[in-house]
């Protein structure tokens, strides 16, 4: 029989290694998109284009995985996404044609918003189990998790393997793994107070009531934050190759920087929100986030530009956990219904960002789309600044 405190460790080691392979799974995908886009013979434009069908996939599973984990709970719908979500990499490395790529897309976003959804709320179930702000370690796992991710690309990379058995590896590793931890998830997903005691008492709840305009605040910051990240990993290759004109062989440096500084941040950020509160961490969050880029954009060279995706990875590190978390915590949403809020239009701006960054870098140049992207990161101070922070 567990004691409470060893039963609670487990719960957070399980929640913490399912954050670790997404970022593994998301970081191959990112790591083996210029080899993909050379191999298809795509420019900017016609990559923005293919990079579409993955937010058209996460948009038609937002009301699904909301409802989904409602119905069924976080603990099995992040069981099932730990499946397809590493399994839809390999249609990735078997297209040989835009549109078959596209299609592949579709249901690697639509996992991604499932997984995304399920693994937050389990995140949230293990913080009101420990009653204290844990929710940036779980992103920083996912951190970590990118960062292996991106050496472990750079290895197949540097052996000349294609993409296909590199996704292979990656999937049958990940099942492996899975396998060993799901289990141990916790089991009941929280309900908000006054939703708890309409549940006991039969009423129904308008849908449209269920929803918290704080929540949707919160989730328009995500948003801004994430089309930031969106940017650093499936645009940060690109730049260093184009603009920066780094060697062949350090064009994913500005890529892992920015993924040590940004692991490093997350696992800081708790510690922060402790000591200064969530408002001033995440309006610091997003000045980083448009210094670092801007220092990009105005000294693109190598060291500078290296330097800014440093400050960059801090920015963005913490700005996403934190309203998860906050969301979770809502008194008038249910903490998987506001997670799925949060994470649908959140990843929106992870999956659509990148696209819309390869049509303008098409008809302005790269160099100066990043330039607009650090006014984007801008909005997240500006959100949080205006964005009555009161609840935990």
């Amino acid at each position: 029989m567990l004691t409470r405190n060893q039963a609670l460790k487990q719960f957070r080691i399980a929640v913490s290694l399912f954050f670790f392979v997404q970022g593994i799974v998301f970081a191959t995908w990112a790591n083996r998109i210029p080899d993909i886009k050379k191999a298809l013979h795509l420019n900017d434009a016609e990559l923005g284009n293919v990079l579409f069908a993955i937010p058209v996939g996460q948009v038609a599973a937002m009301v699904l995985s909301a409802w989904l984990i409602s119905r069924y709970g976080s603990r099995k719908m992040l069981i099932l996404a730990s499946v397809l979500y590493p399994f839809f990499l390999i249609p990735l490395g078997i297209a040989d044609n835009p549109y078959l790529l596209m299609g592949g897309l579709f249901f690697f976003g639509m996992s991604t918003n499932l997984y995304n959804t399920a693994s937050n709320t389990q995140g949230v179930n293990a913080e009101n189990l420990y009653g204290k702000t844990i929710m940036a370690s779980f992103h920083g796992l996912w951190s970590l998790g990118g960062f292996l991710g991106g050496l472990i690309s750079m290895g197949f990379v540097g052996m000349d393997i294609p993409p296909l058995p590199h996704f292979i590896f990656i999937f049958i590793s990940s099942i492996l793994l899975m396998n060993f931890i799901r289990c141990q998830l916790v089991r009941n997903d929280r309900k908000a107070p006054h939703h708890a005691t309409a549940e006991s008492n039969r009423v129904q709840i308008p849908f449209y009531k269920k929803f918290d305009p704080y929540v949707i605040g919160l989730g328009i910051m995500a948003w801004a934050a994430m089309v930031c990240e969106g940017c650093m990993y499936d645009w940060s290759g690109v730049y260093f190759m184009q603009v920066v004109s780094a060697p062949e062989k350090l064009v994913q440096l500005g890529y892992v920087v920015c993924m040590c500084t940004m692991t490093t941040g997350r696992f800081l950020a708790d510690w922060f929100v402790t000591r200064f509160g969530a408002k001033r961490v995440i309006c610091a969050s997003g000045l980083l986030i448009f210094f670092g880029m801007m220092l990009a954009v105005v000294l693109p060279d190598l060291i500078f530009a290296t330097i800014g995706f440093f400050f960059v990875g801090f920015g963005i590190s913490s700005t996403v956990p934190i309203c998860y978390s906050m969301a979770g915590h809502s008194d008038k949403m249910d903490s998987g219904l506001a997670v799925a809020t949060v994470s649908s239009v959140g990843y929106l701006g992870f999956l659509i960002g990148p696209p819309v960054i390869g049509h303008v870098s098409h008809a302005i140049s790269l160099h100066y789309t990043f330039g607009a992207v650090a006014c984007v990161g801008l909005l997240v101070t500006i959100g949080a600044s205006r964005l009555p922070i009161h609840q935990k």
